[in-house]
């Protein structure tokens, strides 16, 4: 049942695309921003309750999870989606053009809940042969806050425990038929980082007389970059970036307080902790030597995303048989932006891949986070069928 399933699912999601064309159109014109994402959340609801899946709101603020359960208990993989936009001016002469000045689907998350619902309505039309349970995980604040990290105190991995889990993004540097993938290490961790110099103010003719925070911040700056360059293998990555330095009131005064205010990313939460804990010992030990105080605040984002090479490899696998082995590629470097999948990777199994959406003929180029930003429609069908073909090939039985 399973394998007759897998040959015509590709023909089953493309019979429902002008559904989720319908429906991702709606979600584009209404884009929300993160925690703010009522109306979606209530849209995502009435759909689900129109299939008659059972489902929870409210998760982390404005999530929603959804459960569909086969006759037996089984395995339990879980499928997520993020929901939310970006505060960005949609730029696009389209008739689905955001309706919200302000605000835009920049990042095709209008695109990844619209497939999960595509996903849903699939999996409860063989509801049957379902060997397990799935869990939708409609995700709040990826954006923001990290609405991931807000579903799992929430419990949507508990209750039943999830297995595995699987997440996509749309990838407009892939032509739409395409799937690229990363296995192993994918995205960075990001910390916040703010250093504040505490010196003594001083007339600038008479700089003996306080201690100078701007040349103690010089030298915390100086000391912070190698630590990457003298800390940390080679063989692994990590960027410690500072963006702001905000200090001093005059020219001829010496400056008693100085602030840096930076990023730092990393791939491994090994290296993390190392570069963490260097730059406060570093910044204080440094402003220390000169007379000064330093003050270090890291405030912690976005875990890593590490992905599972088994489950990962069920990807490659699906995507090749779906798609041809020509059109799955394999990313030979991770990326050292992030991404809050992370924090279901750090309690649970899981993979996450890109699916491409991009088609030159229509000028669907541009990148996320870009007033143009579209995507191929069509791609839906796919990210539909290869989500339902991953869920499937984890819940079999052993």
């Amino acid at each position: 049942m399973i394998d007759e399933m897998r040959k015509r699912i590709l023909a089953e999601a493309r019979g429902i695309l002008p559904w989720m064309i319908e429906i991702r159109r709606d979600l584009h014109q209404h884009p929300e921003l993160g925690l703010e994402e009522y109306r979606t959340a209530d849209r995502i609801q009435a759909l689900l309750g129109e299939m008659g899946i059972e489902y929870e709101a409210g998760l982390g603020g404005t999530g929603v999870l959804g459960l569909i359960r086969g006759p037996n208990d089984g395995k339990v993989v879980a499928l997520r989606a993020d929901m939310d936009a970006l505060p960005l001016e949609d730029k696009k002469e389209v008739a689905y053009k955001s309706k919200v000045p302000g605000k835009m689907h920049a990042c095709g998350h209008d695109v990844h809940t619209t497939m999960l619902l595509g996903t849903a309505r699939l999996l409860m039309q063989h509801k049957a042969s379902l060997p397990g349970i799935v869990k939708l995980l409609f995700q709040p604040a990826e954006e923001t806050v990290g609405g991931a990290r807000l579903l799992v105190e929430a419990g949507a991995l508990d209750n039943p425990k999830v297995d595995a889990i699987f997440g996509l993004h749309v990838d407009p540097a892939l032509d739409v038929g395409r799937v690229g993938l990363h296995f192993g290490q994918r995205n960075a961790s990001s910390d916040d980082l703010k250093v504040i110099v505490h010196g003594t103010s001083a007339h600038g003719a008479y700089p003996w007389e306080g201690v100078d925070a701007i040349v103690a911040a010089a030298q915390v700056v100086t000391a912070l970059q190698t630590i990457v360059s003298r800390q940390v293998d080679a063989r692994e990555a990590a960027v410690i970036t500072i963006g702001v330095i905000q200090g001093g009131t005059q020219g001829n005064i010496v400056a008693d307080r100085v602030e840096l205010v930076g990023t730092v990313r990393c791939l491994t939460q090994e290296t993390r902790r190392s570069v963490l804990r260097q730059i406060r010992e570093r910044a204080e030990g440094v402003a220390l030597g000169m007379g000064a105080r330093a003050e270090v605040v890291i405030e912690p984002s976005y875990d890593p995303v590490v992905n599972d090479d088994g489950l990962l490899g069920i990807v490659r696998s699906n995507a090749q048989e779906l798609l041809g082995e020509g059109n799955v590629v394999v990313f030979p470097r991770p990326n050292m932006g992030v991404e809050d999948f992370g924090f279901y990777l750090s309690e649970t199994r899981g993979a996450y891949y890109s699916l491409g959406v991009r088609n030159e003929a229509r000028g669907i180029v541009h990148q996320v986070h870009h007033g143009l930003f579209d995507v191929d429609e069509s791609a839906m069908a796919y990210g539909v069928a290869l989500q339902i073909m991953n869920a499937m090939k984890v819940l079999e039985p052993c």
